[in-house]
């Protein structure tokens, strides 16, 4: 899951009378995904079986925290574009992209990654994991988690890896986009994806490609067609919304409930099992919302999502996704566990320590090693606004 750094972007475009609003939706979307994935491991550690659902009936939409990291890629997707979206599809070179998004990720990632082994060592390693070797240290630190296999640290890291790699692709996405149109760009990703799925259950070495979950290039891809869409909307006058714009909501539903009803009716085991199908299929339905969302409709929900919490949420939230799952398990093992064991009050007293923990760590580990490095875009620029904080504080 990545936060982008759209705020900077949109900011820029003084003549969108609608951009602030759009990002702050966006922002608060991503806030609310991020307490979601935390709720969610609240959840897999009070009740296991994971995917049965050994909780309560109606907890069970607890069970689909991956969904979470469906909307976190499809985001990625939206917000990354939405520059490019109004240059004609031009990103501004390739490593200067790559330097952004390095400087973005990798420093709250990797002081991410210490604080999860520490945890590991210290305290109770991951679920289902032994205590993280020098190999975790290695292929978590390089980002190559997705690769090969080794004990995780940190149980969120997963979609980190398959994030930065979908970033290698960007830049060829949108030259196709550029050069050949959206409906061409959208098939080179598609076609390629959609062979693995249907080869993979036959031929053990195309099985093997779905650890890299290539279904996420697909949603990726979406999410770029989205901020085309959103951008071109944008050109729309303030106050005078188009139908198409107004109809926006009602078609994220629709395409969404589909989804859902087979979700339900089919359970989380078959649900977990065909992921790679079920994220496709949801693919559309958060590309339309995030549209949707970008043109301030529907207006009670941007509202929402623009209210103070939830946007405050979303500032820290990659942060929170980062660092929330060592807590939680350190506090369900050593804590909770002991004292109620499993089931709905192992789930309740871990929600009531976790979450709130979670939230207060995500927050002073965001003002140290995310904030700042959103703020300042360079090593000289880190380090003159440390001398200058520094100065402000030690003069008389």
């Amino acid at each position: 899951m990545d936060e982008s750094s759209t705020q900077r972007v949109v900011s820029r475009d003084v003549t969108a009378p609608t951009a602030r609003r759009r990002l702050e939706g966006l922002d608060g979307i991503r806030g609310l995904a991020a307490l979601f994935v935390v709720l969610h491991h609240c959840w897999l550690m009070a009740f296991p079986g994971f995917p049965g659902n050994g909780g309560p009936w109606w907890l069970g939409w607890l069970l689909y925290g991956h969904f979470a990291v469906v909307v976190f890629i499809v985001l990625s997707g939206f917000s990354l574009a939405v520059s490019p979206a109004r240059s004609q599809w031009r990103l501004g070179g390739a490593g200067r992209f790559a330097r952004r998004r390095a400087w973005r990720i990798l420093p709250p990632y990797w002081a991410a990654l210490a604080f999860s082994l520490v945890v590991a060592w210290t305290l109770a390693p991951q679920p289902g994991e032994g205590p993280p070797t020098a190999k975790s240290v290695l292929l978590y630190g390089l980002l190559l988690q997705d690769v090969a296999g080794s004990p995780s640290p940190n149980g969120a890291f997963w979609s980190i890896a398959v994030e930065a790699h979908l970033y290698i692709l960007f830049p060829l996405m949108l030259l196709m986009l550029r050069r050949a149109g959206t409906t061409v760009m959208l098939a080179a990703v598609t076609v390629p994806v959609a062979a693995i799925g249907l080869l993979a259950p036959s031929v053990p070495l195309v099985d093997k490609l779905l650890r890299f979950t290539p279904q996420f290039a697909v949603l990726f891809a979406l999410g770029i067609v989205g901020a085309g869409i959103a951008a071109k909307a944008g050109t729309e006058a303030a106050g005078t919304p188009s139908k198409a714009a107004a109809l926006r909501p009602w078609w994220a539903l629709a395409t969404a409930l589909p989804v859902v009803a087979v979700i339900v009716a089919l359970g989380p085991v078959w649900t977990v099992e065909h992921y790679f199908w079920v994220d496709i299929a949801m693919g559309p339905a958060v590309t339309l919302l995030l549209v949707s969302v970008a043109s301030g409709r529907p207006a009670p929900l941007v509202r929402l999502l623009d209210s103070r919490p939830i946007l405050g949420l979303g500032h820290f939230s990659y942060s929170l996704y980062l660092i929330h799952a060592p807590i939680v398990v350190a506090l369900s093992t050593l804590v909770v566990s002991p004292a109620a064991g499993h089931g709905l009050t192992a789930f309740l007293l871990t929600t009531v320590l976790a979450v709130p923990l979670s939230l207060l760590v995500a927050r002073l580990f965001a003002a140290v090693f995310e904030l700042p490095f959103l703020r300042h875009r360079s090593w000289p620029a880190l380090r003159a606004a440390a001398s200058a904080r520094f100065a402000r504080r030690t003069a008389p």
